[in-house]
């Protein structure tokens, strides 16, 4: 590990394949050093069965027009029903919900079995118990490197004042605040 730049050695190939001088790994860990949210982004398959992945990957993009954005993996077998739905939901996860996260991380078996869910717009599933879900309407989609990046625009959102479960380090955790709502 380096605290130094490190940049591509040659831009017009910094986009290709295998030949970025940043190591993943490395990269993967640096990353990791930024706290962020936990979601399960689902969907509807046009075969009609609800399909969902727990992704950190949301950010917000615009508030006017209301536009959030998340990223999927090119070799993720469930693309295909993101690329084909006309909605998705982003379902951001309570604190006490990092066993649903798991689940959902999971590429086998049917991660919906006991989990309570409602059909949202697109039929897109909104899991009960998020503290935040965003249905959307699929915009656009762009790809970047080896993933896809899907823009969806809000067109129903519900939240509550529950705390959120967090990502950082590898790890689960979650946000602690003072009594006068600040960070420790």
């Amino acid at each position: 590990m380096s605290d130094s730049p490190k940049h591509p050695p040659d831009r017009a190939t910094e986009l290709a394949s295998d030949s970025s001088a940043i190591d993943p790994r490395d990269l993967r860990n640096a990353l990791g050093m930024f706290a962020t949210g936990v979601t399960i982004v689902t969907a509807m398959s046009t075969e009609g069965r609800p399909y969902g992945i727990t992704c950190n990957s949301f950010a917000s993009v615009s508030l006017n027009p209301p536009l959030v954005l998340w990223s999927l993996g090119m070799f993720s077998q469930g693309l295909p029903i993101f690329q084909n739905a006309s909605h998705f939901t982003v379902n951001v996860l309570d604190a006490s919900q990092q066993t649903l996260a798991i689940k959902f991380a999971r590429s086998s078996g049917d991660k919906f079995a006991g989990v309570s869910w409602s059909p949202g717009l697109g039929n897109a599933p909104v899991l009960a118990n998020a503290v935040a879900n965003f249905q959307c309407r699929a915009a656009n989609r762009y790809y970047g490197g080896d993933h896809v990046i899907f823009l969806g625009a809000v067109e129903a959102y519900a939240y509550n004042r529950n705390n959120p479960l967090l990502f950082a380090q590898g790890g689960f955790g979650r946000f602690l605040a003072d009594d006068d709502g600040n960070a420790s």
